[in-house]
């Protein structure tokens, strides 16, 4: 009570009369209060703060901050308190309190430093946050709001209240009414108030709204021989045995003594076990102990000679119909809040923002089901182009990623600044893994076109040699990629919606990587003779066009994409010789589920793959091998029906 007069004191003088008490010197009403400052304690702090808000000196804020931060200094000589200064903490320059001014140079065993307790910190705190809210630097009055936030308490409410009116910043201003609304449903002791207050936070996103609501809601079980008159009943369970938590009403009946303590059957054997006597249990040999009924005679007789308590069956083991006595009571639910319209308002409001989370959880799984779509699709785009296109089967398409993403790393090495090293990272992967797809369709994929066994086995030795090859380069751990620092963070839409930059760049750069394949395969001449060959390739050899350097530089084309989606994947998972494994079938079942050989259904494969991965996650969050199996499962299924994907190609190429 005397905080919250100090505190009404306060908020008066330094909101009412702000020049009325201010010719006091601080120093001066700091050596009428000389002893409890030296040595402050949860006990005589307010008297310290009780003098400081009643003549208001000017600097008192500024004091308040420095004794809570340990930076207020007594020099032993006379007791004075400064502020002070060092550089090689054997001298200390003192400053007045009040004019600010260096006035003597002392040595460190003449003065002595204030060190408040935690205790005494967190009361200054609290009266330091009623400064700040009216401060005329905003960042204090942002830092005031913050930690009020973080540590609400009802002394916070008034001095809100009164400082929402003199706010100039609009944003500020929108948080403090905010924060009025929280502190109200807590702390007022208006109905009225409360219930506006709570009506206000409906669709609130805020876990602190919901931190707020739900102790409103908090309910005590009873057990009583008649339902509760006058208490704000959540529910009650009328006198039907039958229907009660057979758990809380053993519980609630034995405290109160209604019931003795239940006795299990675990229970009865060790208590038969711990009384063997001359090989008896209650004048019952121990050979005897077999059958049921020799253990109750046994364990009665203990009971009788005060050895062990009554028997009794917990209450979901007995047969009601023979129990009479215990269908008078009723199990009620009794709210802790006693007026019964601030329930019923936050039961309300909860219900309404129960319903907001729900709609933007399903956004926010959406926008990581779209994230994830565009990393399938970026690892894909290129297998689109070897597989869906020339018909090649390259389980070695992981690997490019892989060696994608070892070539970010190494540029790193070599640039530390990470914007200039993605730029540079980028072009330069593409240009490793277009050379590495060349060399590869040259010695290897040349010779083994339309022969897919042949052309799958080959290319998985080669996926065990490359990344055999780049445990031996760089070894087995994992290496860095870091990401630009204008990637760190995320884009934060709401408390409950977010997507991080990383992601966002992902999907943008998914996105210009289509309209740069849909460019090429549309506008450039390798598009033309690409679709070609495709299409016919011995019309295209007779029209002049080479099929062997069409499929060379397509494979090339097709690596080099591999290899810029390594990058944008290392930017956020772990860069190791295994990372191709981990998209190799996804990008398979991406190419296949969307249509071989339209960069349209790839696009369409990616988007069903990542939203219904996702879904799955969701609804068996803790078994990820789980989802992925009924993915799988479901892609199957769905092959079945539409073995051509989901946008099929038409024509002679649909034929071939």
């Amino acid at each position: 009570m005397k905080q919250l007069l100090v505190l009404a004191g306060l908020a008066w003088i330094w909101l009412a009369t702000p020049v009325m008490a201010q010719g006091t010197p601080l120093q001066d009403i700091l050596q009428a209060h000389q002893k409890e400052v030296e040595r402050a304690s949860r006990k005589t702090i307010d008297t310290v703060l009780d003098a400081l808000a009643r003549q208001a000196p000017l600097g008192m804020t500024e004091f308040l901050e420095a004794w809570a931060a340990k930076d207020v200094w007594m020099r032993k000589e006379d007791k004075m308190f400064f502020y002070a200064t060092t550089e090689d903490k054997k001298r200390y320059s003192l400053i007045d309190l009040d004019s600010g001014t260096v006035v003597a140079e002392v040595g460190k065993r003449d003065v002595k430093q204030l060190k408040p307790n935690s205790g005494v910190r967190g009361v200054i705190a609290g009266y330091l946050v009623q400064f700040q809210l009216q401060d005329n630097d905003i960042s204090r009055r942002l830092a005031a709001v913050i930690a009020i936030e973080r540590n609400p308490d009802a002394s916070h409410y008034d001095p809100l209240q009164a400082s929402i009116a003199t706010e100039t910043d609009s944003n500020l201003l929108e948080r403090k009414k905010r924060l009025e609304r929280l502190l109200t449903v807590r702390f007022a002791t208006n109905e009225t108030a409360r219930i506006a207050a709570i009506r206000g936070l409906a669709g609130d996103l805020g876990l602190d709204a919901r931190a707020a609501l739900n102790p409103i809601l908090a309910t005590r079980w009873r057990v009583a021989s008649e339902v509760p008159q006058g208490a704000n009943l959540a529910r009650t369970v009328l006198p039907d045995a039958s229907e009660w938590d057979v758990d809380i009403a053993d519980r609630l009946l034995v405290q109160a003594g209604i019931l003795a303590p239940a006795v299990t059957l675990q229970d009865v054997r060790r208590t038969l076990e711990a009384n063997v006597i001359a090989g008896r249990v209650g004048g019952v040999p121990v050979a005897q102990l077999h059958t049921q009924d020799a253990r109750r005679r046994a364990y009665e007789a203990l009971v009788n000679a005060g050895k062990a308590p009554v028997y009794r069956l917990p209450l979901g083991l007995w047969d009601w119909s023979d129990v009479e006595d215990l269908q008078t009571y009723a199990l009620a639910a009794v709210y802790d809040e006693v007026s019964p319209a601030v329930t019923a308002a936050a039961a309300e409001t909860l219900a309404t923002i129960n319903r907001t989370v729900g709609i933007n959880q399903a956004l926010d799984l959406g926008l990581d089901a779209l994230s994830l779509a565009s990393i399938y699709f970026l690892a894909a785009i290129g297998l689109a182009i070897t597989f869906g296109v020339m018909g090649v089967i390259n389980m070695a398409h992981g690997e490019f990623i892989m060696m994608g993403a070892y070539t970010g790393y190494v540029v790193q090495l070599y640039i530390a600044d990470h914007t200039l090293s993605l730029i540079v990272a980028v072009p330069t992967a593409f240009a490793v893994t277009f050379a590495a797809g060349v060399a590869m369709e040259r010695l290897v994929i040349r010779w083994l076109y339309d022969r897919p066994l042949e052309t799958l086995l080959a290319t998985f030795g080669i996926s065990i040699a490359l990344q055999q090859l780049a445990k031996n380069i760089f070894g087995t751990q994992a290496r860095p990629l870091t990401a630009p620092g204008w990637l760190d963070g995320a884009w934060v839409i709401n408390d409950v919606v977010s997507i991080s930059y990383i992601r966002v760049a992902i999907f943008a750069l998914a996105l210009l990587f289509l309209g740069l394949f849909l460019y090429i395969m549309r506008s450039t001449r390798l598009g033309l003779e690409t679709r070609a060959v495709t299409q016919n390739r011995r019309m295209a050899a007779s029209m002049g066009i080479n099929p062997d350097r069409v499929n060379m530089l397509t494979f090339g084309l097709g690596s080099g994409i591999a290899g810029i989606a390594g990058v944008a994947i290392g930017l956020f998972a772990k860069v190791t010789s295994e990372l191709g494994n981990d998209y190799i079938v996804q990008s398979f079942m991406t190419v296949v589920v969307g249509g071989v050989g339209n960069i349209w259904g790839t696009l369409a494969g990616a988007t069903m793959i990542g939203v219904l991965q996702k879904g799955i996650e969701w609804m068996t969050p803790s078994n990820t091998l789980a989802a992925q199996t009924f993915m799988i499962v479901f892609i199957i299924v769905f092959i079945q029906f539409r073995p051509r994907g989901i946008i099929a190609l038409k024509g002679r190429a649909a034929g071939d």
